[in-house]
């Protein structure tokens, strides 16, 4: 019976069989079809798959090289574009939305020799931590399905935890790929900013979004990154530095490096105790190792949150402008005479009620009177991060923390709490705020038998030192 463990076992495998990319999607399909009820999927690309599959295999049977990608079984958020395809970013407002393009990103992986499957569900405009804003409906956690699997990219973390995909690709903005690969226990990478290419990403905060990586095996997700890095003439912010080698990175073991760790992020006390305890005996084990592990003073921590958030809603009251009922998607019509109101009536019919608060606190923050005093004072907090960022880069080779303060709650357990919401947060948001690379490795079990992980961040551009640190870190886990 096919399964899968890693890309470079499953392209052994294809050497050995001639309809081997077509007994792949079959067995996701069938898999998908098992678990619809945790709701990771909005739509399955099961004829287009087969196709693709039965094309690569004549390839292969042909003598064509395989590509880095080939045959493997990649599932995307519903906010990357893939040309030809419904793309909703689980909203109504969007509603029968055809993508006229697709994503730079998802054009690198399909030149590989990649095969997409279906389309993730996620928190609507990836605005959440739950998967529960999703205009068709909760995701579920795949371990305990009364559980959240974290948010935004809920369905792309859990596709990959079930075993519905190969490996997935999601959005992160403030931690949406790394707290639900903690929530999963799957590994959750987000590059640095302007390392993958953000068009065809439909925006939320665009100088925070970056497309991220999900996957069980360190050198798939690196291999991934590395096929989607590199220069974009249709993406300004994406960056023309050399793409490393990162697959090969993810394999090297080392030692002796100095890290990092803010003092104030174990001793905040909104930290589970559990997580706090597995992560100060790992930080030992680490020293145990030839690890350098010191701990610093951070005195941000609690500015972080409300920084994040006031840039964000900013930036997102501005691009979620374009979705008026007019050109595309919903539009509310009924007993509606006026322009101005039929404005008014789509964008409150068609948007949830999360995003609808943040585009107001985003309006709010930018307003005339307002702007100064939030939106101004939060650019200045933000370059204060970028300085001092850079410090401790002169100093360290990485920064470690818990990815999350808790493990996974209840579905619905913070629904009416948006400030319990938010503060989920804390660990993950600044990484977007200075835009280095971060990466959520899963290590331990709570008592509660959900998953936890640790979260690595290195300097900008430092992906390849990520890869070789999370792997020698994993190494660690395993002796």
């Amino acid at each position: 019976m096919f399964s899968f463990k890693s890309i470079k076992d499953y392209h052994t495998f294809l050497a050995t069989t001639t309809h081997g990319c077509v007994q792949a999607v079959n067995y996701y399909l069938a898999a998908i079809e098992k678990n619809m009820h945790l709701n990771a999927f909005l739509e399955v690309f099961t004829a287009e798959a087969l196709q693709r599959a039965a094309e690569l295999d004549a390839e292969r049977k042909q003598g064509t090289p395989m590509g880095r990608l080939h045959g493997v079984v990649v599932s995307l958020k519903d906010v990357i574009c893939y040309k030809g395809h419904t793309i909703t970013a689980a909203s109504k407002i969007l509603d029968k939305f055809e993508s006229v393009y697709s994503a730079t990103a998802v054009e690198r992986l399909l030149a590989e020799g990649a095969i997409i499957i279906g389309r993730n569900n996620c928190d609507e405009f990836a605005m959440g931590s739950s998967s529960e804003n999703s205009a068709f409906g909760t995701v579920k956690n795949a371990i305990d399905t009364t559980k959240v699997p974290g948010g935004s990219s809920g369905g792309s973390a859990v596709a990959v935890q079930a075993g519905l995909a190969m490996i997935s690709l999601g959005s992160d903005t403030g931690g949406s790929v790394r707290q639900p690969a903690d929530f999963c226990g799957v590994i959750g990478m987000k590059p640095t900013y302007g390392r993958i290419s953000r068009y065809g990403l439909i925006a939320y905060a665009s100088s925070f979004d970056q497309i991220g990586v999900f996957g069980t095996n360190l050198s798939d997700v690196a291999l991934a990154v590395e096929v989607m890095s590199g220069e974009d003439n249709f993406d300004s912010t994406a960056s023309s530095k050399p793409v490393a080698k990162y697959e090969e990175h993810s394999h090297k073991e080392i030692t002796g490096k100095k890290l990092a760790y803010f003092s104030q992020v174990l001793d905040h006390p909104g930290i589970d105790p559990e997580i706090k305890l597995a992560t100060e005996n790992y930080i030992q084990s680490l020293k145990n190792k030839g690890f350098i592990v010191e701990a610093i003073n951070f005195d941000w921590l609690d500015y972080i949150v409300p920084t994040y958030y006031i840039l964000t809603t900013a930036e997102a009251s501005s691009n979620l402008s374009r979705f008026d009922g007019v050109r595309y998607g919903y539009r509310s019509t009924e007993g509606i005479d006026d322009l101005n109101e039929m404005y008014k009536q789509s964008r409150n019919k068609g948007f949830g009620k999360e995003v609808q608060r943040r585009i107001l606190l985003g309006a709010f923050v930018l307003s005339s009177g307002y702007f100064d005093a939030y939106f101004t004072k939060a650019q200045q907090v933000r370059r204060l991060l970028s300085e001092n960022t850079t410090k401790v880069f002169e100093q360290y080779d990485a920064i470690i923390s818990p990815t999350v303060p808790s493990p996974a709650f209840k579905l619905g357990e913070k629904s009416d709490d948006s400030v319990a919401m938010y503060l989920a947060d804390i660990y993950t948001v600044y990484a977007n705020l200075v835009g280095i690379p971060s990466i959520s490795i899963p290590l331990f079990t709570h008592s509660n038998g959900m998953p936890f992980g640790l979260q690595l961040m290195t300097n900008h551009f430092q992906e390849e030192l990520m890869f070789s640190l999370s792997n020698s870190f994993m190494i660690i886990d395993n002796r």
